[in-house]
């Protein structure tokens, strides 16, 4: 079953569309009608609130922890001793690898990840 809106987009007018095509226009003061708008707005309420912690999600991401062996300690770490990420980006393998918990071998990862065109 599809929920319509109908003219105007106001609530009362929806026209119910059943797996056959066939249209059903319900009385607006309707009990079926009230619980067929309320498991409506709860379905959108419930994707909208999934799609906002998607996107929250995605913008507080870092693109260090898409780099191997850097976990939340090391990024932690690396962020304190640097500031930012633009900083960390902008030393050098050698100035990266001063971080406490960061060898060279590491650093030298960090810094090929942060300028490489395919990162991760």
């Amino acid at each position: 079953m599809g929920v319509a809106k109908g003219t105007g987009r106001r609530p009362g007018l929806e026209t119910l569309i059943l797996d056959n095509n066939k249209q059903l226009n319900l009385n607006a003061n309707s009990p079926a009608l009230h619980l067929i708008q309320q498991i409506r707005d709860e379905a959108h309420r419930f994707a909208i609130t999934g799609h906002r912690a998607r996107r929250g999600k995605a913008q507080t991401r870092s693109t260090l922890e898409d780099i191997q062996g850097i976990g939340a300690k090391r990024k932690r770490n690396l962020l304190n001793h640097f500031g930012g990420l633009q900083a960390i980006k902008s030393a050098s393998a050698e100035e990266i690898a001063k971080t406490p918990g960061i060898s060279q071998a590491i650093a030298q990862d960090i810094y090929n990840n942060l300028h490489s065109d395919n990162p991760g």
